[in-house]
């Protein structure tokens, strides 16, 4: 991965399936930060993450004797820590916007990609949380016909939350078809997969998701 190096003040313990280690890795990839990237065994963790995080839960973000285990938190201190490029907005109700919609993104699908990956449920459960959220993708599409990234003319934090659920679409079975209606999303999804950030975010095991 392009932003690992093993000199660095910064460890970041990522799970490489997880669309929330993923959107951390993204805004450090986008950032330019020097970072040693841990790729976690989800039950196989080392030792040294149970005493650092106090819930041993991944991603996990160590810069010196900071300790960051929730990625929304790790994501804004990451964008004041390193202010270039800015990735949340100046303005107070802009910010607001954006953390608005990111607690969306969360309530409204990163739940359904979890559980989906989990494939934690009946079939008919899983059939009903797969058509939810394909719906409710496919209806934002219009948004995308307006402005280049996620309502927004400059990649932001949020299309750092919606790029990883996008990519792990086709492994939860879900594909988007390519109509009119969904091609404002479809290109939206072919520039984001273009950028030099997102390429350098991928792990290994997102790679094989789309390989």
């Amino acid at each position: 991965m392009g932003v690992v190096t093993k000199r660095s003040s910064m460890l970041f313990y990522s799970d490489g399936y997880s669309q929330f280690s993923h959107r951390v890795r993204i805004v450090l990839a986008e950032k330019g930060v020097t970072v040693e990237v841990v790729d976690v065994d989800i039950y196989d963790k080392p030792e040294d993450l149970a005493v650092l995080n106090p819930y041993n839960s991944l991603p996990t973000l160590v810069d010196r004797d900071l300790v960051l285990y929730e990625p929304n938190i790790m994501m804004e201190y990451l964008d004041e820590r390193f202010p270039h490029p800015p990735l949340f907005p100046v303005y107070p109700v802009a910010r607001a916007q954006s953390r608005l919609w990111i607690y969306r993104i969360d309530r409204d699908w990163s739940h359904l990609v979890e559980k989906l990956q989990a494939e934690d449920g009946t079939p008919a459960e899983l059939d009903k949380a797969r058509k939810e959220l394909r719906e409710s993708i496919i209806s934002v599409s219009p948004i995308f016909a307006e402005k280049p990234f996620f309502m927004s003319d400059e990649f932001t934090i949020v299309d750092c939350c919606v790029f990883p659920i996008l990519w792990r679409l086709p492994e939860i079975g879900i594909r988007l078809p390519e109509t009119k209606a969904t091609k404002p999303l479809l290109d939206y999804r072919a520039r984001l997969m273009e950028r030099e950030s997102i390429k350098l975010s991928l792990s290994e095991q997102e790679r094989e998701m789309r390989a």
